[in-house]
């Protein structure tokens, strides 16, 4: 009998909230389409940051978006990793040490030259490996250089003081 009542208790509004969170990020954008309670339900940050977290296996996400929006495109291009520059560094030898291509790299921080890299702190590198955000605490950043919002990954587990 009190499963009978605690079923009897469940409203439309409950039932759409289980099916919603079983919808992935892309699904949850074209949910919120339907008419405005869907909107606000499949908006509902509860609802949307896990969807997001789920298919990179990420521990935590730390901060809030500018953009409501920030969680409807679910791609690897809007993670990264922190990388504090160090005298020795060079462009090169970052792509080399990452895996990725020189390209990658100044795209991402929106340099146009090899040479800009020193009057940085610090450079986002593109991450292309999706096993690397396994249990991982990503931080949503405002990149300055980027100009754009981004989910950064640091090496050591959290953001240096000093670059903030």
């Amino acid at each position: 009998m009190d499963s009978h009542v605690s079923l009897a208790s469940f409203t439309c509004r409950d039932t759409l909230i289980m099916i919603l969170r079983k919808l992935g990020a892309r699904d949850l954008a074209r949910a919120s389409c339907v008419c405005k309670l869907w909107r606000d339900m499949a908006s509902d940050d509860a609802i949307v940051r896990p969807a997001f977290m789920e298919p990179w296996k990420l521990k935590e996400i730390v901060g809030e978006p500018v953009s409501g929006s920030f969680w409807r495109e679910n791609g690897i291009w809007k993670f990264a990793i922190s990388h504090k520059i160090a005298r020795e560094d060079s462009l090169t030898s970052l792509a080399k040490k990452y895996s990725v291509q020189v390209r990658d790299i100044k795209l991402l921080n929106n340099m146009t030259s090899d040479n800009g890299i020193y009057s940085m702190e610090r450079l986002l590198i593109p991450i292309i490996n999706p096993n690397s955000l396994i249990n991982g605490i990503c931080y949503i950043e405002l990149d300055t250089y980027a100009k754009r919002e981004v989910l950064v990954l640091y090496p050591g587990g959290q953001p240096d003081k000093k670059l903030m």
